[in-house]
């Protein structure tokens, strides 16, 4: 058992913890808790980490049980533990994940494809539930430009419920450039904007669609909603001037799922 916070694994998971620019060089990212655990893909573990008691209850659940005993893990004290997770509650068990890589030119090869385009997007609980949104919504991938909060954010992470195992996406410099591929494939690239004339059951998504959602607060910037092929609403009652993000984008996908497997 590992008892000393001045090991050096130890002062490594916390580091990749607190700073997305360890964790991105590194070319790794963090998850905890029995769920997280279950639903990660085995080829991309790296590492292993259980706290002081857990084993009993990992064992009360076969394929946990089983997952551990062949990847192999370390066990930590409960009061280093605490130090190494991003939960206040933690549940014991974190792995260390190799970083999936996934390509524009993959996700543009599939026939008529989905896409979330996300610009400055700065809340990771919006991110995480847009992913996790996205794959119950089908979507081909999405994709975020630089100002867009961290992926692999511990708070990110957990709001994906897992979905970022299996969502692709892909982070881009130049978020306009990557539209115009887009456009040039001929994928219709819609704004969700507040100046938009027709609600966005108007249109047709069933062909190659692309849905660009903006900042929490500012919404999109003007240069990249002039790349939009067409600007769309959201009809609101009351005095709302405007939706969540994560709700907007969430309302975008599952009309164009609806309108999919009508």
């Amino acid at each position: 058992m590992i008892t000393s916070s001045s090991n050096s694994r130890i002062k490594q998971i916390v580091q990749w913890q607190n700073k997305a620019k360890e964790r991105r060089s590194a070319g790794i990212f963090l998850v905890e808790g029995f769920k997280m655990f279950g639903e990660a893909p085995e080829e991309r573990i790296r590492e292993i980490y259980i706290s002081e008691g857990i084993w009993d209850k990992a064992s009360e659940v076969p394929e946990i049980k089983d997952k551990l005993i062949r990847r192999g893990f370390e066990t930590v004290s409960r009061e280093l533990f605490r130090k190494m997770s991003d939960t206040q509650s933690p549940q014991g068990i974190l792995c260390v994940m190799e970083r999936p890589q996934h390509d524009l030119e993959s996700l543009l090869a599939v026939p008529d494809p989905l896409f979330i385009v996300l610009e400055n997007l700065q809340d990771p609980g919006n991110l995480g539930t847009i992913v996790r949104t996205g794959e119950g919504a089908g979507v081909t991938g999405i994709i975020m430009g630089s100002g867009t909060a961290d992926v692999y954010n511990p708070k990110t992470i957990r709001a994906t419920m897992g979905s970022v195992f299996r969502v692709p996406f892909v982070c881009t410099e130049d978020l306009c450039g990557t539209v115009e591929r887009l456009r040039e494939n001929g994928i219709r690239v819609y704004a969700a904007h507040l100046d938009g004339r027709r609600y966005y059951d108007c249109f047709s998504f069933r062909e190659g669609t692309a849905f660009l959602i903006g900042n929490e607060g500012a919404g999109l910037g003007k240069e990249l909603s002039s790349k939009a092929d067409s600007w769309l609403k959201i009809p609101m009652e009351g005095r709302v001037e405007s939706l969540n993000a994560a709700v907007t984008a969430s309302i975008l996908m599952y009309e164009a799922h609806r309108q999919r497997h009508s």
